[in-house]
């Protein structure tokens, strides 16, 4: 039994690191046609690299063409799904029937995939995209596991069937949402989504115009569309049981830190369940480490409540340095993001490695000079480490301490 773990890729620094941290596949975006427009996303070039960078280390690189663009964007389209298929991508991930016929015609080569902003929820559903000729379904959040697992068994031979299982959820039903558009003319349906589901409202009583009433959950007021992120890395097992081929973490406009930490959590979590054991809690507990809002299992099990509190971020971790070189005896070169200094204490991640925590007892500038406290990101410090990690394993710290 296989299965594959895709991650995201906002730009190439996030999709060196899910390639590094154990992604079976990513998926990105160009400058157009892609969900997040504000990723960072790919240029032609970088795009060229990136799918060429995959395919040297055996991973997948999907492209998101799933805006539901208009008449004056379509023009661009043929020739880029053309420049797609030439560089070799391995699927398209598509939100819009238009764009599905023009990429069997123009990238008649590439796997199609079926976007969750269409909204698969049943396997009628699924068999109708794959009369299309498509051969994967990406499905909507909104599924319980008994629906996904009815799902697969009912799909037609040759349908793979991948579904959202890590991040961020939506207000609106599979994303399709007019809030943002509404409120700030950001269009969410064609990537620009400004999130006005996270925003702090209040009640104005309309012959009395600029007065505002609190409409209070808390003494930080209410957030009547916010949602908290989806984790399911306690019920791997559950999910490989039910027949699903691609278990997808959201978070293309994550950080980088964010695609390789949830990625190597997902990595032991999928191998373990493969393996027949169970979960290290070193794996979960990585997952609260990241920048996230509090955790739910979204729809898999029933309807989540209504989240009601406020749209922060949990952000109890920072990033310090990430290792460009190690000898074997710990020896290590290290590239600053963060300031810290002699005598704090770090945790140590990387591809491969179980975290592990130590007291910084000396740093060196480039030249070995000793310095007491690093401050200047993008610099260059030699550091002792407890083992020898491999390149881009990553140094962070606690925040307070």
């Amino acid at each position: 039994m296989s299965i594959e773990l895709l991650s995201p890729a906002g730009d190439m620094e996030r999709l060196t690191m899910a390639v590094a941290y154990g992604a079976d596949a990513v998926y990105l975006a160009g400058g157009q046609f892609g969900m997040r427009a504000f990723a960072g996303n790919f240029s032609r070039e970088d795009l060229r690299d990136a799918v060429a960078l995959c395919h040297s280390h055996g991973v997948k690189a999907h492209i998101t063409c799933n805006t539901m663009p208009r008449n004056q964007e379509l023009a661009a389209l043929p020739e880029y799904l053309e420049f797609l298929q030439g560089i070799g991508v391995d699927a398209l991930i598509i939100g819009d029937a238009g764009v599905l016929a023009l990429a069997k015609r123009h990238a008649p080569g590439v796997p199609l995939h079926i976007s969750t902003q269409i909204g698969v929820t049943n396997y009628a559903a699924a068999q109708f995209w794959y009369d299309q000729g498509v051969s994967r379904v990406i499905l909507a959040r909104e599924l319980t596991l008994d629906e996904v697992r009815d799902i697969c068994a009912r799909r037609p031979n040759g349908l793979e069937v991948e579904a959202f299982v890590h991040g961020a959820m939506c207000v609106s039903f599979s994303g399709r949402c007019v809030i943002s558009n509404y409120m700030t003319g950001r269009d969410a349906s064609r990537g620009a989504c400004a999130q006005p589901c996270r925003y702090k409202y209040a009640l104005m009583e309309e012959q009395r115009p600029g007065e505002y009433f609190p409409v209070e959950e808390d003494i930080e007021g209410t957030y009547l569309f916010n949602s908290k992120d989806m984790c399911m890395i306690d019920h791997v097992p559950e999910l490989l049981d039910s027949g699903l081929d691609s278990l997808k973490i959201e978070g293309r406009a994550k950080s980088a830190y964010y695609a390789a930490a949830v990625t190597n959590a997902y990595r032991h979590a999928i191998d373990a369940a493969l393996a027949g054991q169970p979960l290290d809690p070193v794996w979960r507990a990585e997952l609260d480490k990241v920048s996230h809002r509090p955790y739910s299992e979204g729809f898999w099990y029933g309807h989540p409540e209504q989240y009601v509190g406020d749209s922060r971020y949990v952000r109890d971790w920072q990033v310090k340095a990430v290792v460009t070189a190690c000898s074997a005896d710990g020896d290590a070169i290290i590239s600053l993001r963060n300031k810290f200094s002699v005598g704090d204490t770090l945790e140590l991640i990387g591809p491969g490695l179980t975290p592990v925590a130590f007291q910084v007892e000396e740093l060196q500038d480039s030249l070995g000079v000793p310095v007491k406290e690093a401050r200047t990101p993008q610099t260059t410090l030699r550091i002792p480490l407890p083992c020898q990690p491999p390149p881009l394993s990553i140094l962070r710290m606690k925040c307070g301490n």
